[in-house]
C-alpha cells in the first residue's frame, strides 16, 4: 500500500512541479513518469530515513502522510533532473 501511494503522489508531484516552474516542463506523459519513479524512490527512501511504518505496517496516518510528502518531492526532484539532462542533450 506504501508503494502505490508513493507512486500516485509522485505522479501528482511531478505535474504541479512541472505546473509551478515553467522551465521544467516537459508535457503530462514525461511528468508523470519521472514523477512516478521519483514518487517510488522518495517514499522508499524517506520510509527508510525516517522508520515510518516499519512497526505498524505502514496504515498509520503519520506513515501515510510521510509517503505523500516523500512521493511528491520526490516525483518533483525526479522531473527537474530529467528536465535538466534533457535541456543538455537539445
Amino acid at each position: 500500500m506504501e508503494l502505490i501511494i508513493g507512486l500516485l503522489s509522485g505522479a501528482l508531484g511531478g505535474n504541479v512541479a512541472g505546473k509551478a516552474i515553467g522551465g521544467i516542463n516537459q508535457g503530462t506523459l514525461i511528468n508523470s513518469l519521472a514523477g512516478v519513479v521519483g514518487g517510488g524512490l522518495g517514499g522508499t527512501i524517506l520510509g527508510m530515513v525516517t522508520g515510518a511504518g516499519a512497526a505498524t505496517g505502514g496504515m498509520d496516518i503519520s506513515s501515510i502522510i510521510s509517503q505523500i510528502a516523500g512521493g511528491g518531492v520526490g516525483g518533483g526532484v525526479v522531473l527537474a533532473i530529467v528536465s535538466m539532462i534533457r535541456n543538455k542533450m537539445s
